[in-house]
């Protein structure tokens, strides 16, 4: 999918295989709370999850998910987690780029993502990658009372925030 140099090693971002399935829990374990690792662990199961590898060792993952809403085509980034021993070297950056372009080249009008309203690492690189924050109101404006199907589709949670890349 999508190379660069990282510390003088290839950085990869690819799609996750079931051979990933033990590195990406090992992630999950190191980066979110107790509650919160039974859904990213069941949800990395199935459908759409690309991980960035170095040197052969994955040390980050993004979950996507796809969904419809009034018969249009939307995406959302649901967890996106870089072991703690890579952080801050742009990883989490370079994820959300490489899944945001590839949903955008594969046709969706809009994708989405949410997290922990005091999750200031996520809400920084969201940002930086060109997603706002979305409240009720512009979401409402945008689904009409379909809002409710996207918080369905999107696993809203109490305490998060909701992000658009248009």
């Amino acid at each position: 999918m999508e190379g660069a140099t990282f510390l003088g090693t290839d950085l990869v971002i690819r799609k996750m295989t079931q051979n990933d399935l033990s590195q990406v829990k090992q992630v999950i374990d190191q980066s979110f709370p107790r509650f919160y690792r039974y859904f990213a662990f069941h949800s990395i199961e199935e459908g759409q999850v690309l991980v960035t590898e170095v040197e052969r060792m994955v040390v980050g993952f993004v979950k996507l998910i796809d969904f419809s809403v009034g018969g249009k085509r939307y995406s959302c980034i649901l967890w996106i987690a870089v072991h703690p021993n890579f952080r801050l070297r742009g990883i989490a950056a370079n994820l959300t780029n490489v899944a945001t372009q590839q949903l955008k080249q594969e046709g969706v009008n809009a994708v989405f993502a949410s997290t922990q309203r005091r999750n200031i690492a996520a809400l920084s690189v969201l940002t930086i990658q060109g997603y706002r924050r979305i409240g009720f109101l512009g979401l409402r404006r945008l689904f009409g009372w379909r809002v409710f199907e996207f918080f369905s589709a999107i696993w809203f949670a109490p305490g998060e925030v909701v992000l658009i890349h248009e």
